[in-house]
């Protein structure tokens, strides 16, 4: 990028402003801290950066133009000139009722998107009268049973006019059922649905553990998916590759991006293996990323994410369709960086997290609300969450240009090593033969674990300072609301479940399980017969029930 002759007179003015100008202050006032890294340690950040940094980048072949090959600067040529991220707040709670509620709240408020969170039952494939269920219905998600439900959640939200995201993984394929056949009830054409299921079984293995069923069961259950939506409802993600939850588990940014680019292979190698044509189902697939502290850091892994899917694409998959090589992406800031303690902190952190995601061209973000460190967020703290983003998006200017931090030296070389570190995590994850071993042999979780273990050391010695916590502490904090899911609207929930289960048709619902098992049991797409347990309003826990019998279910170290 830059003439020989002038790096060489950058690299020699360089040691002499450092002889010159920062050794006799360094010697004299030191500065802040021995070294310093960017927020989870990964990069050492050198003190000055310049054109030397990044003597070795080829514009064209390693940043270009966005909407162009590697998609460095994004995948769209307009950015967030052309249309803002969706903004898309991670809701739902309690009963199917309330859930309604908070999105019309939502959508007036000016949310553009809705994302969808479930309750632990419903995430590990239970109904809210199983004893497993006992204490935690409607407590961290909605409670969802049977196609009532999910009918009562999208009244009066037409689904041919709104995307919706939802963050579910072993039971994703019931849930996208029932999506499917509210639509289906609402007279909506399936080619018209819009949105994201996570469906990511590799990484509840990794990072996050609500899974059900053993790995082999559940890929196969993944490429049903694919290839029905492919046919069925091709405007609809299929899967959202998700670094965020690897990240909450304490891994680096680079450990975040590996990880889940090692998961996204591995689908598309599952997918192929079953038959299916990479082009049928890559354009469909999404990625999901946690919004992190460092702004640079975070800046960098963005940018190298794309850049890297377009070129592990295009060498290890050949694909005809350029949007196959796109890498498309959701945020969540940190939930992890949330604290109790001074939780006004928390809108500060967010906002902070928030605009890093913008700067690196996320398609959709959700901002946490500032009491998520106590319980689900209040009314109040969600609007708050929500107005962040509304700021950003109409009196920052953070969206007004394309990559802005492009061509920063810091920024440029930052980009560089994070994709290096993580292409040197992907080649040992190969050399193990692949995520899905590295998985099963845990080593994938050691390298998060150990991750964690050395950051709550650094908080705990003050070598890390998190403000209010271990830093600038006060002695009392005032209180505050919070949401509460009460014991009443447990037994209201369970009472509609009995409900649905005495007026529906038996009979039909015997027949429709019993079709499910044959398929389950054969190397039928499962998703047909799925929809139609569904439409026969066989609930969840029943659905599941049927695939538990057939697959399996897992726990670390193996299947049982």
């Amino acid at each position: 990028m830059f003439d020989p002759d002038d790096l060489e007179e950058i690299r020699a003015g360089r040691e002499e402003w450092q002889e010159t100008e920062v050794e006799p202050v360094i010697e004299r006032f030191g500065e802040r801290k021995e070294s310093f890294t960017t927020d989870t340690g990964g990069q050492e950040v050198d003190r000055l950066y310049t054109p030397e940094d990044v003597a070795d980048l080829d514009y064209q072949e390693d940043i270009g133009y966005p909407g162009e090959p590697p998609y460095t600067r994004g995948v769209y040529s307009t950015g967030h000139r052309g249309r803002l991220w969706t903004m898309r707040q991670y809701a739902g709670f309690s009963t199917p009722e309330d859930t309604n509620e908070r999105y019309h709240y939502l959508l007036d408020q000016g949310q553009t998107g809705l994302s969808m969170a479930f309750d632990l039952p419903t995430q590990m494939g239970y109904d809210s009268d199983a004893g497993m269920a006992a204490g935690e219905v409607g407590k961290a998600g909605v409670a969802i049973d049977s196609l009532e439900d999910m009918l009562t959640v999208f009244d009066g939200i037409p689904l041919d006019e709104v995307s919706t995201s939802m963050t579910i993984n072993a039971p994703a394929s019931v849930l996208l059922a029932m999506y499917i056949a509210v639509g289906d009830h609402q007279g909506v054409d399936r080619e018209e649905l819009r949105g994201t299921i996570q469906n990511d079984l590799l990484k509840e293995y990794i990072a996050r553990n609500t899974y059900i069923y053993p790995p082999e069961p559940s890929m196969r259950i993944i490429t049903d998916i694919f290839d029905f939506c492919a046919a069925e409802t091709p405007k609809f993600n299929t899967i959202s590759i998700s670094g965020y939850h690897i990240r909450e588990a304490g891994a680096t940014a680079a450990q975040e991006l590996a990880f889940t680019l090692g998961d996204g292979i591995e689908y598309v190698e599952a997918a192929i293996d079953a038959g299916l044509d990479v082009d049928d189902f890559a354009p469909q697939l999404s990625f999901f990323f946690n919004g992190h502290n460092n702004i640079f850091e975070e800046v960098a892994k963005f940018r190298a994410a794309r850049r890297m899917w377009h070129d592990i694409m295009d060498e290890r998959f050949d694909p005809d369709d350029p949007k196959s090589k796109q890498l498309k992406f959701h945020t969540q800031t940190a939930g992890s960086m949330l604290t109790a303690q001074q939780i006004e902190n928390n809108v500060v952190r967010v906002a902070y997290q928030a605009l890093a995601a913008v700067l690196g061209g996320t398609q959709s973000l959700h901002t946490n609300g500032k009491d998520e460190a106590l319980a689900l967020p209040t009314e109040e703290s969600v609007r708050t969450a929500l107005r962040t983003q509304q700021i950003l998006a109409h009196e920052s200017g953070a969206a007004d240009t394309i990559d802005p931090l492009a061509g920063s030296y810091y920024v440029e070389s930052l980009t560089d090593d994070v994709e290096q570190e993580a292409y040197e995590l992907l080649e040992e994850v190969d050399e193990r033969g692949g995520m899905l071993e590295a998985v099963e042999q845990q080593w994938v979780q050691r390298q998060i674990q150990d991750t964690a273990f050395d950051r709550q050391r650094e908080i705990e010695e003050k070598e890390r300072i998190i403000v209010g916590v271990n830093e600038f502490e006060v002695d009392e904090d005032p209180a505050m609301d919070v949401e509460e899911v009460t014991e009443e609207d447990e037994r209201r929930k369970v009472e509609g479940l009995e409900n649905v289960r005495s007026e529906r048709d038996d009979e039909a619902v015997e027949a429709t399980l019993e079709s499910l098992r044959e398929a389950a049991n054969g190397d039928e797409n499962i998703m047909p017969y799925i929809i139609e347990a569904v439409k026969s309003y066989a609930t969840v826990g029943e659905i599941c029930n049927v695939m538990r019998d057939e697959f399996g279910e897992y726990q670390a170290g193996g299947a049982v």
